[in-house]
């Protein structure tokens, strides 16, 4: 006997906002390249320079694990746009300093960055560009802020370079 398959009845959230995270991460990471930094660096950096911050507050900041964030600090340090130190506030913890290398490709990749978003942004008529923008934010502040607990954890998926 055969059998039909079901009709959606709902748009695919999943695959939708999976296929774009991925294509914008590959856009992304290409258009760093030219930087010479990942987007995973830039933004460590980018937070970084916002106030003295420990590794594990960057790493929540910029939604990275701990053994990535050791990974990046390491290659922003021998890039030489970062360096580990002492905190001001607490000898014991160890802040992430920005260089002055590091200031230059924060402002360089803040334009990169600008460049990426506006271009997709620029792909959809200009009456949806806020529309859209507004819908994410309000779902990323709202129901779909905080991930739910389940017996089957999601995993992340892989980040690569970005």
């Amino acid at each position: 006997m055969a059998t039909s398959t079901p009709t959606r009845t709902v748009p695919d959230l999943s695959f939708l906002l999976t296929h774009c995270a991925h294509v914008l991460a590959t856009r992304m990471t290409a258009a760093f390249t030219e930087l010479g930094i990942t987007p995973r660096g830039f933004c460590v950096l980018f937070h970084a320079l916002e106030a003295e911050r420990t590794q594990v507050e960057l790493a929540a900041l910029s939604d990275l694990d701990k053994t990535t964030m050791v990974v990046t600090v390491d290659e922003l340090e021998r890039a030489g746009l970062a360096q580990r130190r002492a905190s001001s506030a607490d000898r014991r913890a160890r802040i992430i300093a920005v260089t002055d290398a590091g200031r230059r490709a924060v402002a360089e990749g803040t334009r990169i960055a600008d460049r990426v978003h506006r271009d997709v942004l620029e792909a959809l008529p200009q009456e949806q560009r806020a529309v859209l923008t507004d819908a994410l934010i309000r779902l990323t502040e709202g129901h779909l802020s905080t991930p739910v607990e389940s017996e089957r954890p999601v995993r992340r998926p892989r980040r690569g370079n970005s």
